[in-house]
């Protein structure tokens, strides 16, 4: 039931016509949420819950206060300062409700306390009404161009040295959060394809996680000690999920870096392909070690459905998402 509610909220924000219906259908989806998340038997999941509905709440009540100041001086008269401090007041509640840097500091800590089914939730579902309000008005100004950056610099060097794999995916989908408001600037379409490639990345890596009772780096490499293909696996969607050329996450990097460069914005383009190299350092670093250790420990997290998932489903399903940047270049070119 909670899960049905979830996607109508998100659906009755991106199709309302007015800014009432958008916000209650941020609250629906807020409300949907706290159940999923307090759900599980763990302790921290209460506490992640209640820290999510305190930020939220207060990211929709500063929306809902620009929404109705802004309605209040249209009525008296056209002063553009207050509208622009109220538009930079609307952008930054809902930047706080994506989780964009530097409105992020909700976002690891909530993770922690979620099982991989929620974080999953959080880091794909949840972006998606935030993201497509935000694109009703954006615009590339100084905040935006500040908000790119700082979530960048922020995501790479807060996330070189987690060894939660919860931070870990926090962190990164900070990195995509800033790729994502630069393609959306642009063209609402690169936006699209980013959001979908970035959502199977995140559903791969979270399937992997989930098989191996992974939440920790330690835990990961010691569970895929004995089995290479899935730590092969676990690599390359790894460095896709980082952007790097040979794997899909580079696409819609690739289309982004395009646009972005035919506006002339090769600046931005410029520094951000530098920022997401320090992402991608340590996404390298990590890969490294999964090569490279071996542990002989014991092993006390059992592998519990990872004999249910040892088939060619998990495989296929990664195959298709590491090749298909061929597959994709490929059909670009004939069509």
């Amino acid at each position: 039931m909670f899960s049905s509610t979830l996607m109508m909220g998100t659906l009755i924000a991106i199709s309302s016509y007015s800014w009432f219906g958008l916000w209650v259908g941020l609250e629906i989806n807020l409300l949907s949420m706290i159940p999923l998340m307090s759900n599980t038997k763990n302790s921290l999941s209460s506490e992640a819950a209640l820290k999510y509905f305190i930020t939220q709440a207060l990211a929709s009540t500063f929306l809902m206060f620009a929404i109705i100041s802004m309605m209040m001086i249209d009525n008296m008269s056209n002063n553009l300062v207050f509208n622009s401090a109220l538009m930079m007041v609307m952008n930054s509640a809902i930047l706080t409700k994506m989780g964009a840097a530097p409105f992020h500091f909700w976002f690891p800590e909530v993770m922690e306390g979620l099982n991989w089914m929620n974080c999953l939730v959080l880091l794909t579902w949840q972006k998606i009404a935030p993201m497509i309000i935000l694109m009703y008005n954006v615009k590339m100004t100084y905040f935006f161009l500040s908000i790119i950056i700082t979530s960048m610099l922020i995501s790479g060097l807060i996330g070189m040295n987690q060894i939660s794999l919860r931070k870990i995916m926090a962190y990164s989908s900070i990195n995509h959060i800033a790729w994502m408001i630069s393609s959306m600037m642009f063209i609402e379409t690169v936006w699209l394809y980013y959001f979908i490639v970035y959502t199977i990345i995140s559903l791969n890596m979270i399937l992997i996680f989930m098989i191996t009772s992974s939440f920790y780096l330690k835990q990961l490499f010691s569970s895929m000690n004995n089995n290479m293909p899935l730590k092969l696996f676990f690599i390359m969607n790894f460095l896709s999920l980082g952007g790097l050329p040979p794997f899909l996450g580079f696409m819609p990097k690739w289309l982004t870096i395009q646009t972005m460069v035919e506006n002339s914005f090769t600046m931005l383009a410029f520094i951000m392909v530098i920022l997401t190299l320090i992402t991608l350092y340590f996404y390298t670093r990590i890969s490294f070690s999964t090569i490279l250790l071996s542990m002989n420990e014991p092993q006390w997290n059992k592998i519990s459905s990872f004999k249910k998932w040892n088939t060619p489903n998990l495989f296929l399903l990664v195959f298709l998402s590491i090749s298909s940047l061929v597959i994709c270049t490929m059909l670009f070119n004939w069509l």
